[in-house]
Parts: C-alpha cells; sequence; structure tokens
C-alpha cells in the first residue's frame, strides 16, 4: 500500500483482505437490517456499496482516492463461471432451450430498447445521440469493459470528449441499481403468484451456497480440494479453447470460454468414471457450492468497494435522467414481458431477478441476484443456465453488432 499524488494504491493481497471484511460487513448488516435480508440485497452488495460510500466521504474530506489492484477478483470470476459449467447437466441444458430462446429474445429486443431510451432522454438534454448510445448498451448491459473498449471510438468519431467519463458513470450507477433490483422483483413474484421451487429442492445441492441440512453435514478438505483439481482442468481446457478461438479472428473473455469448457467436460466424461482422486467428477456436490459461493461474494464485494463514486458528481443531471427511465424500461420488462413469457413460474422468477441484474449491471450481478433469491426459496438449476449462456455469450455479440447500428442510423 502506497500514497502517490493523492491516491492511495492497494495491492492485491490487501484489496482480497478488505473484500471479505466487505463480505462479513453485508452479512451482519443483513442480519440487522430487516428489509435488506426481506428484499434478498445481496450481501456483498449491502457491505460494497457501504464501503464505497466510506470511501467516496474519505476523498471528500481529504482529496485522497482509493484504488485497488484487482487481479484476483478477475480470477475469482473465472472460478466462479467454471463452477456454473461443472454443474450443468445435459438434462438441464435441453430443458432450457425454449426459455433460452426466449430470454435470448427479449434481451435483444431489451438492448433496442435501451438506445433508444438513452437516445431520447439526451435528446431532451440537447444532448447528441451517442451520448444516449453510451447511455444505452454501451455501458449498461455492457458494463464497465465494453464502456472502456468502445470509449477512444466515441471520443475520436462521435466527438464526446468525456465519453470514457460518462460511460463509466453510466455503468457504476446501472450496476448499483442492478445489484438492488433483483431481489425485490422476485420476491413481488413469489408472494404474487405463491410460487415456489421443485419439492426436492430444500435438500438437493444448488448452485450456489448450502442448504440448512448441507451446513450441518459439512466437507472435508479433500471434497474442496477435489472441486478445486476439477476447475482448475477445467479452466486449462478453457484457456486452450479461448486460444483456439482467438485465432479464428473472434474474442471472447476467458471466463465464457471456462464456462463451456465446464459444460462440455461434464456432460461428456462419463459420470460414474472415478478421477485420480478415486472420487467422482465433482458435479454439483457441496464442495463446488462451496467455492461458487466464495468466488462470486468476494467478486461483487471486490468490485462495489472499488467504485469511485465522486466521479459521477458533474454529470449527475442527465446520467440520472437516463438511468432513471432505463431502470423503470428494465422493471417493467422483467414483470410484464419476461415473467410471463416464461411461464409464471418460479424459474420464470428467478430468471426475471437475474435479467434485473444483467439489464443494467453485468452477469456477476445477475447471478448474484438469482444466488440471493435462491438461498432463500430453494434452487433454480434452470435459471443459473440459462442467465449465463445468454448475458456472458450472446449478449456480448449482439452489442458488438447493435453498437456501430445505432451510431451509424443516428
Amino acid at each position: 500500500m502506497d500514497l502517490q499524488d493523492g491516491i492511495l494504491h492497494i495491492q492485491s493481497f490487501l484489496a482480497v483482505t478488505i473484500g471479505i471484511i466487505v463480505l462479513f460487513v453485508g452479512k451482519r448488516l443483513n442480519e440487522q437490517i430487516g428489509f435488506l435480508r426481506e428484499f434478498s440485497i445481496p450481501e456483498p452488495v449491502t457491505g460494497g456499496l457501504l464501503f464505497s460510500v466510506l470511501f467516496s466521504l474519505l476523498y471528500a474530506a481529504s482529496g485522497i482516492a482509493v484504488q485497488f489492484e484487482l487481479q484476483a477478483r478477475d480470477v475469482l470470476l473465472v472460478y466462479f463461471f467454471t463452477t456454473i459449467g461443472i454443474n450443468a447437466s445435459t438434462r438441464d441444458l435441453l430443458a432450457g432451450g425454449r426459455p433460452l430462446l426466449i430470454l435470448l429474445s427479449i434481451t435483444i429486443t431489451f438492448m433496442f430498447a435501451q438506445n433508444l431510451t438513452g437516445i431520447g432522454v439526451a435528446s431532451l438534454f440537447n444532448l447528441p445521440a451517442s451520448v444516449g448510445i453510451l447511455g444505452g448498451s454501451v455501458s449498461l448491459i455492457g458494463g464497465h469493459g465494453t464502456t472502456i473498449a468502445w470509449a477512444p471510438y466515441f471520443i475520436e468519431n462521435q466527438g464526446i470528449a468525456n465519453a470514457q467519463e460518462i460511460g463509466i458513470a453510466c455503468a457504476t450507477l446501472g450496476l448499483i441499481l442492478a445489484s438492488l433490483m433483483g431481489g425485490p422483483i422476485a420476491k413481488l413474484l413469489i408472494n404474487r403468484y405463491q410460487l415456489a421451487s421443485s419439492p426436492e429442492a430444500a435438500v438437493e445441492v444448488r448452485d450456489i451456497g448450502f442448504t440448512e441440512a448441507q451446513k450441518k453435514a459439512g466437507i472435508d478438505h479433500l471434497d474442496f480440494l477435489d472441486a478445486v483439481l476439477a476447475i482448475h482442468i477445467c479452466i486449462i481446457v478453457g484457456y486452450l479453447l479461448n486460444g483456439i478461438i482467438e485465432d479464428l479472428g473472434l474474442r471472447l473473455p476467458l471466463f465464457v470460454t471456462c464456462l463451456f469448457s465446464g459444460i462440455l467436460i461434464t456432460n461428456l466424461v462419463p459420470k460414474q468414471l472415478p478421477t485420480i482422486t478415486g472420487t467422482h467428477w465433482p458435479s454439483r456436490t457441496p464442495a463446488m457450492a462451496l467455492i461458487a459461493d466464495i468466488a462470486l461474494g468476494s467478486f461483487l464485494a471486490m468490485s462495489l468497494m472499488s467504485m469511485q463514486l465522486w466521479t459521477l458528481i458533474d454529470l449527475a443531471g442527465p446520467i440520472l435522467a437516463i438511468l432513471t427511465a432505463q431502470f423503470a424500461l428494465a422493471v417493467f420488462v422483467a414483470l410484464f414481458v419476461l415473467f410471463p413469457l416464461l411461464g409464471k413460474n418460479y424459474d420464470a422468477a428467478v430468471v426475471a431477478a437475474g435479467f434485473g441484474g444483467v439489464s443494467l449491471g453485468s452477469t456477476p450481478t445477475a447471478m448474484a441476484n438469482m444466488a440471493a433469491v435462491t438461498q432463500r426459496f430453494g434452487a433454480s438449476h434452470r435459471a443459473f443456465i440459462i442467465v449465463p449462456l445468454v448475458s456472458a455469450f450472446f449478449i456480448d455479440l449482439a452489442n458488438a453488432i447493435l453498437i456501430p447500428l445505432f451510431l451509424r442510423s443516428f
């Protein structure tokens, strides 16, 4: 940790340590504050937002900006999506076919509407259409990564000198809204339609986290290492697959190819074939759920605690107007379009919570929203398959086509 030119640099080891503290602070707050628990606000969101506010107050009082090294956070993201792939079964993939197509169609249509909404609100402030696109699928569904990737183009070709600041501000506020909206959406739907997960969900191993019975049973160190070994095998295959795809002229995030390698290995290797550890492939084991919980919680806590909220102040007016309209659009689509078309069942309610995370935030936010809901109401394997497939793979491809299409049209 060192202080240079008013920036407090915090290296990876300490950043992870603070992230763990943030996670526990969020857990304690959720235990003490009823409405956070009632609306299934994820624990890392509670702690992460609190710490980002505290760091902002530090900046306001002293002028010192806290900046974290986040390489370890990105490794946790790869771990998490690999566990999702390992937990995927052929049966769930086949069952998720129609819902996946519905979710994909709705999401792509929503991306069109999101850009049109951003353009419309930007015009009210006499801002160019490109600012509205920045406040649409570039920063919201695209997130910080897409924003950073596209910002130079907006600066050089669209004349938006502060394109990166606008995009980062929208992505940051969108991430906050996405983290807070999924739980309340699911709670409203579950209570209104008296929904419940399948009867076996109470004892079934979840994709993330444990049931109460599994918490009491526990796991040993070999179970944990068996799951870690399987994850590492899938990451190695995913890394090789990523290189092959890149050689073909395509670019995908590493976590996407690791997700696919987990799916392939889980469903191609015979389930009863003993591994080198003497056990069967650890798909949907308590140890795998534990690692998924650790990776996702730590990733999201570190992501939110590192947000520099003070950078949003100068752009507050137009951005707040754009985000308010985008939030209303996302809630409307989740409640009145997505949920009915998916069948108004429990899985549909969990997917709607995930859509809340995807529409304004990121894939990890969607997964955290769904994890908070399923840990309270029961497992939904289908939701944990179709949401990451759509949000982590298809959305990036669709956005790469939509962004230049809108820029040419407006």
